[in-house]
């Protein structure tokens, strides 16, 4: 067997960002939106409620998202024990994203200037997405209709504008929400595309696929840039803040989401001189008693066939196989260049 060794610039590394559909339905637009009566009766439904593309118990359902509410002091919740008061649901899924997003037990979230006790929090199933979200090609419709209030709005991120200063936390690259659609903002209401007084809409977080909303600015009304989402911050009373919210998903019946994928590369050149590789090492090519070439073409005139290139390591340890689309003629009259890809 006959082998090359690579040098240092046979190598070459290139990556790629592959962008992706999230929806079961493999379209960028999801515009229906159903939950799971049976998971919203269960105690899960009071600490988040899954949405699916289409009715739970129908084939081919999926969950696509979960929308949740958390609150620091506890609110908008029954308690887990009336002896233990402040214990709830909200307080849970609270704490939970403060040490997933902030990794902290302290640490307040903040939408643009503003520091908030609470928020709505939507995070993507895992199987919906590649290795993130994109950010600046996603639009959110949120509509108060339905939802105890009224209003529409539509909700992307700053991306595009703060490109050359990007946040981060714990959980990766971090943008504000703002007002506007696949990461143009909507400049109305506020010149950032923050709800007047309220700070953004919240954070968008594409490394965990999660969206953080701001409460506050959803409450708004109208002319606040906000839908009138009545959100419940009553003590030990399950104020439905889960169902309000998918309410708001429904009667806003559109969430354009993309993900993507960065796919690392190795091109490995393989090499074959004029003088190489132009002997089969067949055993038929060699009289098995005398030990010389069977016919004199192969001698005078040898010939041929790449079909396979097997990269080793320095123990001889075959590593990977490359298949040629079509057999590669050989002989001494050519020489030999093959680009071999290896993604990760």
């Amino acid at each position: 067997m006959s082998f090359n060794r690579l040098e240092t610039d046979d190598f070459v590394i290139s990556s790629d960002s592959i962008t992706s559909t999230v929806w079961s339905t493999d379209n960028q637009e999801l515009t229906s939106f159903f939950t799971s009566s049976v998971q919203e009766a269960q105690t899960s439904g009071k600490y988040y409620l899954n949405v699916y593309q289409t009715g739970s118990t129908l084939s081919g359902s999926a969950v696509q998202f979960a929308v949740a509410y958390g609150n620091q002091q506890g609110s908008g919740s029954e308690f887990y024990n009336n002896a233990v008061t402040g214990s709830t649901y909200t307080r849970t899924i609270y704490g939970q994203y403060r040490n997933l997003v902030l990794g902290s037990e302290t640490a307040a979230f903040i939408f643009g200037n503003q520091t908030s006790s609470d928020f709505y929090a939507v995070s993507l199933d895992r199987a919906r997405y590649k290795e993130s979200l994109l950010p600046s090609t996603w639009t959110l419709t949120l509509s108060g209709s339905g939802a105890g209030g009224d209003g529409i709005i539509t909700l992307t991120d700053d991306s595009l504008v703060n490109s050359s200063s990007v946040q981060f936390n714990d959980a990766g690259r971090v943008f504000q929400i703002v007002s506007g659609s696949a990461g143009t903002i909507y400049t109305g209401t506020n010149a950032n595309g923050w709800s007047p007084n309220s700070g953004s809409y919240g954070l968008f977080m594409p490394d965990i696929a999660t969206l953080l909303l701001n409460p506050l600015a959803l409450t708004g009304s109208i002319a606040l840039g906000g839908i009138n989402l009545a959100t419940s911050r009553s003590f030990d009373t399950d104020g439905l803040n889960n169902r309000r919210l998918y309410q708001a998903f429904q009667s806003g019946s559109s969430f354009k989401l993309n993900s993507e994928e960065t796919i690392t590369s190795d091109y490995v050149f393989i090499r074959a001189k004029s003088s190489q590789f132009n002997y089969s090492e067949n055993p038929s090519y060699i009289s098995g008693s005398t030990g010389e070439v069977v016919f004199d073409d192969f001698v005078n005139n040898p010939q041929t066939y790449i079909t396979t290139v097997g990269l080793y390591n320095d123990n001889s340890e075959l590593l990977a196989v490359a298949k040629m689309s079509r057999p590669l003629k050989k002989d001494f009259t050519k020489e030999a260049l093959v680009r071999v890809k290896l993604d990760f």
